[in-house]
């Protein structure tokens, strides 16, 4: 394999590149709203000359380059969070910005840069005849990955019924090559009182004070939870508070908050549920622990429910997929860093649920994620476009 031409060749697609990702940045895409970024995708895919594009009954973008019966997928999730409080951006978001070395605004990082990688990456096989005969290159661009994580691949392997040999997720990994992450669940805490006129509390019970109790033993609790060697320790943090009470002159009659539970390899849902139940301030106030249904529906109208569980994932050293990743970066820019993602990906349903390898290699910094100015690197667009190109020959060959 010619690596250098590989390495000219995604030189030559920067300016594209670059332009690519300025416009899909300037498109505001949250969760269930990702039609127009979705319609530009499309548009890229057939520009580029991919052998069929379409788009699911969940509104995920499938591009398909090759004939063969083998698939290689490279998935970008292309929903974005908000921006928050726009006081904290140094300029617009949805405009960006682009300089010599960088380009600026909404979803750089996280995560439209990975579909500008993969889309390129897959064209550059075809022009250097890097595709094996009996591979297929699939490109996704998934949808609502940031309300529910790896929905978007439920859909794609339960009803689509594509199953891929393996998935390189274009999550961004700081320039290293990932082969695992932390699973989470949501869960709620809700407990009941009962309200009377605020200026005669003892009249009634009131439902936040029992809750103040609770999240007393659901923060001692985050200090004792399992460890894992390669993924770290298992966590949880209290997401939301919310409350129900007939008026601000009232004692309250509910209260309720969320959880964000990592979960480290090992831990089972069934676990992290057993765990709050035996506080014993949730016995005490008799309060419920349940897990959150994801409900809602994507931008094609269509609901497709889950639990909101989110299995952790580890993929081994010595995994051909692994190698392969490997072996193309070695070869392109040197012997790289192999980690894990801090954060959840859409590895949680392909390689989580379903058992499906994965490997993580993706453009920009996974601390650029939902946080105000975000940017990526144009050298990590490239970058990930040449090693795209070079893994399913590698792994044809063992890696």
């Amino acid at each position: 394999m010619d690596f250098q031409a590989i390495k000219l060749t995604a030189d030559e697609y920067a300016p594209q590149m670059y332009r690519f990702l300025r416009e899909l940045i300037a498109i505001p895409g949250e969760s269930c709203g990702e039609k127009e970024v979705i319609k530009r995708i499309v548009q890229e895919m057939e520009t580029l000359e991919f052998d069929e594009v379409r788009v699911d009954g969940l509104g995920n973008v499938l591009g398909f380059m090759g004939q063969g019966k083998r698939i290689i997928a490279f998935d970008a999730h292309i929903d974005t969070v908000g921006i928050g409080e726009r006081e904290n951006w140094l300029f617009d978001p949805y405009e960006g910005y682009e300089n010599e070395t960088e380009i600026g605004g909404r979803g750089a990082s996280d995560q439209l840069g990975g579909i500008v990688s993969a889309c390129y990456g897959a064209r550059i096989m075809r022009d250097l005849q890097l595709l094996p005969a009996d591979y297929c290159i699939l490109v996704t661009g998934t949808v609502q990955e940031e309300d529910c994580d790896g929905l978007c691949w439920q859909y794609i392997i339960e009803e689509d019924d594509i199953k891929p040999e393996f998935v390189v997720i274009t999550e961004p990994t700081d320039g290293q090559i990932n082969r695992g992450q932390r699973g989470r669940m949501e869960i709620r805490i809700e407990v009941k009182g009962v309200s009377c006129h605020g200026s005669a509390p003892e009249r009634g019970d009131n439902a936040i004070y029992k809750m103040a109790e609770i999240i007393l033993e659901v923060q001692e609790l985050n200090e004792r939870l399992a460890v894992d060697s390669f993924l770290g320790k298992g966590t949880l943090t209290i997401s939301q508070s919310f409350y129900n009470s007939p008026s601000r002159c009232a004692v309250a009659d509910m209260s309720a908050i969320s959880i964000d539970r990592r979960l480290t390899q090992g831990e089972t849902w069934q676990q992290a549920l057993e765990e709050l139940f035996d506080l014993p301030s949730v016995k005490k106030h008799g309060a419920q622990v349940s897990m959150y249904r994801y409900e809602k529906p994507a931008y094609t109208g269509l609901i497709y429910p889950s639990d909101c569980y989110f299995p952790a994932w580890i993929l081994p050293n010595d995994h051909p997929a692994v190698k392969a990743v490997v072996a193309a970066h070695t070869n392109l820019f040197g012997q790289p860093l192999v980690d894990k993602w801090i954060f959840s990906t859409n590895g949680v349903s392909i390689m989580g649920r379903f058992g499906i390898p994965c490997v993580g290699f993706g453009p920009g910094f996974e601390a650029q994620a939902h946080a105000p100015n975000e940017m990526t690197k144009k050298a990590h667009l490239l970058r990930c476009a040449a090693l795209y190109a070079a893994i399913p020959e590698l792994y044809g060959n063992g890696g």
